[in-house]
This record gives structure tokens, C-alpha cells and sequence, in this order.
């Protein structure tokens, strides 16, 4: 769908494009955006994926640039300026920053051909994932008044894809601007397995399926024990979650993409953005607690078009251990406040400052000296993200800048005036391009490494240029953040209503218990997956554990073979209908006559015309 939703765009039309997983979404707003004037802005809540696309876009020589938290004020004048006077194509944007006054001032003076809004299940309460922030995007409209907006997701129950198009204003809402994939994979055979040694189970299946693999597990310590107990039999495999530094996120990562190992274990930190087409296999050890997070993992497999296997490995005691996880995932509205108070009171916030300031956060260290649950205070954190806050960050790398902030003549002035720091002046003129106009990527190591020096050395003489302010200088940073989306308020004007915490309190439920469901409800897999997000064509797939435990309970009986070979011949050279089919086998034949006309007729391989005649498709 791909063409028809480019053409969508160009024709000026507001757009809601649902594309599975690995379904291409990026093209759509990249190719109209190249074949119009202006700046493309893209809204993504994922830092990791917007620095990825920046990259790749980099490396075709499209100018790109990405705001998040973490960037300078000076950076984020610049980007913006440059965004002004035409010379970037796509500036990608967290939507935390369409709240800031510079950023709407700036977005007013831009000639912006397309607002592409990306994850847009976010900005509904119905949803799996709400985001706060992005009720602010139809904000910006009246700064855009010409400028089509594009929606995109993965995945979008219908209730959602309404709300999407009423929060982001569409200019009109037809079915003609909705361009809705079918989330069937015929590719891909769902499993569900019910056991109780899951880690031996998933060995078996990676020592039985030797294609590519990776292996969802609930926690940070369970990456790294299941990494080593799959290394123990053999198993070529590494672990990846986001506590992990960037240089080992990265080295495991490219490790698993270029098969130098097979295996990935990971959390569900792990995923997006990820372009690796033959993966054969997506294990997961613990049940997530939506299907829609399912779907997107599970839809990493058999991109390619190959056969693929999401596997769900399940027990009796994933259904208790999920509803407790629920009941710890949302504490009291006073244990909530008080965690906000600590906050404040923990980065010296007065009332009424704090508005867009980030700090590094360690929460273990947090809850010891407040002496809060690390489990309660980590998902009040979350609610106080989704009410709109707070945001919390997994460790993002942000690599080191330097811009020098002196003209040349002040700058050797200073290496006479500094002679110390004279060697580590001259390495940054000579490794680093622009260095004097732009804020120039450097990695503090590999100075330290060709001078010879120790590393704390070298980050202390260049801290100490920046306190000179002969250099703008920010060190490498590879810590979780916390920023304050609003200003700190007092406890009394902390919005936190009853009733809106309720909501996203049943529908945490409901999500779960539909998750549940699928585990336990014996019908096809995949007709299930396309039910929940609306799909009226719910035939069998004919490959899921369920269907081929029917096929095999069929094809056991002492009759299957005459039967279904008659009722095969039958349907291909007759025009026939039920009672007409039936009356060609015998009493003892006609109860697996009508199981097996079931089952096709499920699975699509029959259809039945509006007068009643059966037509073989297949």
C-alpha cells in the first residue's frame, strides 16, 4: 500500500496509514517528502529509532537532524535555524518538544511540506501506549495550515484508528484517507506451548531450528542467565537490554543482525527499528502484557516471506504472575504524590521551576535514600509519565560534542596560554572536519588512546576549555534521564484524577485479559490477532498449533482418506450445495463429511456463493 499512501499525501490529503511490523512505514512519508519543497517533521517518541533513521538518511547525503532530550539549547537553536533557512529535509522531533515555545516559533517560519506523526496509537486513551504529549501535536495545525499530516502504526484497534484522526484534527475522515493493511502473515505459524521448563523448551526448539532467533524474556538478569544457558549447548548467542552500556547495546546487536551469532536474548527494550529480514524464529519466555506489544515482537519474524515461527511458551503460572504484576503496576494516587514530592525534592526543584530540565537519574539509589519500593516507585514514575509530568529515559548513548567558541586567534592565544593542554588542542583541529562552525561528534577514548593519556585526563582538559569558554563542550553520556516535562507544582495542583487513572487502570486490564485469552482459547492463532484489531476475515491459517492439531485430529480417522478425496472430487466437478454434498456419503461418513467441509470452508479453501453452491478455491 505503499504507492497509494505517498499518492494520499501528495494529493495533499490527511492520511492514517496501518502497516504491520516491517510493513515499510518510513517510505511512505520519505518519498513525498523528497518529491515536495520544505522540511519533512516527524514526530517519534523513540530516540534510539530517530537516531537510527538520521543515520541512514545521512548516509544517502539527506540532511536530517533529530531533537530529543539530552541536546543543548545552542544545538537545538541551531537545528532549528537551519530547518528555517531550508538546509535540512527531515527534522525529527519528540513530541515533549513540540511544548516548547522555541520549537513552535521556529516551526511558524518553516516552509513544511509534511507532519508525519509516527507510533500514533499514542495519542489515544484507547490504546496500548498513551502518550500525554501527543494530545499537544494538533496544536501546531494552525502553524501549518497547508501541511497534510500522515498517522502511522503498526498496530490499531478500530476504536483507536477513530480517535486517532479526531485528536490529530483531520481535515476530512473517510475510509478513502485510511489505508489499512491486512495484519494476516500467511508466512507466519503462531504457536502457543503450554509447559513448565520453558528455558529447556526454548533450547530444544533453537537446537531443532537453526535459522535466525530472538528470544523475549520478562527482566535484565534473565537476558544474560538464558544467554548463558543457550551458550552451554552450543548455541551462538548474545544478550541485549537497556541497562547495558551503548557500546555493548550495539556490539550485540550488530553481532546478532550480521549472524556472527544466531541467537538474540533480550527484553522488549529490543526491537524497533531492527531491519533483519530471515529471522526464523521469535521465542517468547514470558507473556507480554498486550497484544498488541505481541504482535509488533512476534511480527519480527519471517519478514523475508519465509516460513517463520512465533513461539509463546506458556504455564499455569504466567496467569497469576501477570495479574500481580498488574495489581504492583499501578499504586495509590498518595503513593504516586509522594514520589513526585521526593523528585523535587531530589534535584532541588522549587515550586514553579524545573519546566524542561533533564537530569541523570538512578532510581536504585533514589529509592534507597527515599526508602520507596524500587518496583512501586518505577511504575509511579510511568504514571506520572503518562499524565504528562514527567519522562523517563532508558539509558540512551549521547556521544560527546565539541564546537569551538573562540575565533583562531583566541584559540592560539589560549595554547600559548595553556601549554598543557597544547597536545589535545591540536588533536581535536586535526581529527575533527568543521569543528569551528558545527558541534563536531568526538569520542573522548580514541583521543586518550592516540596521546596516550588517561581517559579522566582527557575529559577534565577538555572540561576545563569549556569552563574557559574556549569550547563548547558536552561529555559522553550513556546514563537514564529524567526530564520535567512541566514546571514542579505543589502537591495540592498535582492533576492526578481519580477518574482518569481508573481508565487507564481497566483498560490495562482489558489488554491484559485479551492477552490471556489468546494463550488459553483454543481457535486459530493468527484469527484471534486479526479479530482484536477488527479484521472481519477471520479464516483459519491452516499453520498455527491449533489448526494443525484439527488437521491431524481429522486426518486420524479410520474414514479420512476415501472421504476426504470423494468430498475434494465432489466439490471440483459439481456445483453443489450442504444438503446436496452430504447426500453423496453415507450415514457413518457424513458426521467427518461436515468436519472436514468446516474446516476448509474456516481455513478459505471453500467458499460459499450467495445462492448456497460451493465453490472449491484452492
Amino acid at each position: 500500500m505503499q504507492e497509494d499512501i505517498i499518492k494520499s499525501v501528495l494529493q495533499g490529503n490527511d492520511t492514517l496509514a496501518l502497516l504491520p511490523t516491517g510493513g515499510g512505514k518510513s517510505i511512505c512519508f520519505q518519498v513525498p517528502a523528497l518529491c515536495r519543497e520544505g522540511v519533512c517533521i516527524v514526530i517519534s517518541p523513540l530516540i534510539a529509532l530517530m537516531k537510527d533513521q538520521v543515520h541512514n538518511l545521512r548516509k544517502r547525503n539527506i540532511d536530517a537532524e533529530a531533537i530529543y532530550s539530552g541536546i543543548a539549547y545552542r544545538d537545538i537553536d541551531r537545528i532549528l535555524d537551519n530547518c528555517v533557512f531550508g538546509k535540512v529535509k527531515f527534522l525529527y522531533l519528540s513530541p515533549e518538544r513540540l511544548q516548547s515555545e522555541l520549537v513552535r516559533t521556529r516551526l511558524g517560519r518553516m516552509n513544511v511540506c509534511l507532519l508525519a506523526i509516527d507510533e500514533a496509537h499514542c495519542i489515544s486513551q484507547w490504546g496500548y501506549d498513551f502518550r500525554p504529549p501527543y494530545l499537544q501535536i494538533a496544536e501546531i495545525r494552525p502553524l501549518l495550515q497547508k501541511t497534510p499530516v500522515l498517522a502511522l502504526t503498526a498496530t490499531a484497534t478500530p476504536e483507536v484508528v477513530t480517535d486517532i484522526q479526531d485528536k490529530l484534527q483531520f481535515k476530512r475522515r473517510n475510509s478513502e484517507n485510511i489505508f489499512q493493511q491486512s495484519f494476516v502473515r500467511d508466512n507466519l505459524a503462531y504457536v502457543v506451548r503450554e509447559c513448565e521448563e520453558k528455558t529447556e523448551n526454548a533450547r530444544d526448539i533453537l537446537l531443532k531450528m537453526k535459522g535466525s532467533s530472538v528470544v523475549y524474556v520478562r527482566n535484565r538478569k534473565e537476558t544474560l542467565l538464558t544467554a548463558q544457558y543457550l551458550q552451554s549447548y552450543g548455541i551462538s548467542v548474545a544478550h541485549y537490554h537497556a541497562g547495558l552500556s551503548a557500546k555493548e547495546r550495539s556490539a550485540a546487536q550488530e553481532s546478532w543482525i550480521n549472524g556472527r551469532v544466531r541467537v538474540i536474548v533480550a527484553t522488549n527494550a529490543f526491537g524497533m527499528g531492527i531491519d533483519k529480514p530471515d529471522v526464523q524464529t521469535v521465542i517468547h519466555l514470558d507473556v507480554p502484557e498486550t497484544i498488541e506489544a505481541y504482535f509488533q515482537e512476534a511480527g519480527r519474524a519471517g519478514r523475508d516471506g519465509n516460513k517463520a515461527f512465533p513461539i509463546l511458551l506458556y504455564s499455569v503460572h504466567d496467569r497469576p504472575k501477570l495479574e500481580q504484576k498488574y495489581l504492583l503496576s499501578y499504586p495509590s494516587l498518595p503513593e504516586i504524590r509522594r514520589v513526585y514530592q521526593a523528585l523535587g525534592n531530589y534535584f532541588q526543584l522549587a515550586i514553579g521551576s524545573g519546566e524542561g530540565e533533564k537530569f541523570d537519574f538512578d532510581i536504585a539509589e533514589f529509592t534507597v535514600r527515599y526508602e520507596f519500593n524500587l518496583l512501586k516507585t518505577y511504575n509511579a514514575l510511568k504514571i506520572l509519565e503518562s499524565a504528562g509530568w514527567v519522562m523517563l529515559s532508558e539509558s540512551v548513548f549521547k556521544p560527546a560534542t565539541i564546537q569551538i567558541n573562540v575565533n583562531k586567534e583566541e584559540w592560539y592565544n589560549a595554547v600559548l596560554k595553556y601549554p598543557n593542554l597544547e597536545t589535545v588542542m591540536k588533536v581535536l583541529l586535526r581529527a575533527y572536519d568543521n569543528i569551528w562552525h558545527h558541534p563536531a561528534e568526538v569520542d573522548e577514548g580514541k583521543i586518550a588512546d592516540y596521546l596516550k593519556m588517561p581517559y579522566a585526563k582527557v575529559r577534565q582538559q577538555l572540561s576545563f576549555l569549556q569552563q574557559q569558554q574556549i569550547i563548547r563542550y558536552s561529555p559522553k553520556n550513556d546514563s537514564p534521564q529524567l526530564l520535567f516535562v512541566r514546571e514542579r507544582v505543589s502537591l495540592e495542583n498535582l492533576n492526578l484524577t481519580e477518574a482518569a487513572y481508573e481508565f487507564r487502570k481497566q483498560r490495562h486490564y482489558d489488554k491484559m485479559q485479551a492477552m490471556l485469552r489468546y494463550c488459553e482459547t483454543n481457535r486459530c492463532r493468527s484469527g484471534q490477532l486479526i479479530a482484536y484489531f477488527g479484521e472481519e476475515n477471520t479464516r483459519k491459517c491452516g499453520n498455527c498449533d491449533v489448526c494443525l492439531h484439527e488437521k491431524r485430529a481429522l486426518r486420524q480417522h479410520a474414514n479420512y482418506e476415501a472421504v476426504n478425496q470423494r468430498l475434494l472430487e465432489l466439490l471440483r466437478e459439481n456445483q453443489l450445495d450442504m444438503d446436496m454434498l452430504l447426500s453423496f456419503f453415507s450415514p457413518s461418513q457424513q458426521d467427518l463429511a461436515t468436519k472436514l467441509f468446516t474446516y476448509y470452508l474456516e481455513e478459505g479453501t471453500i467458499c460459499e456463493t450467495d445462492d448456497g453452491i460451493l465453490q472449491w478455491i484452492v
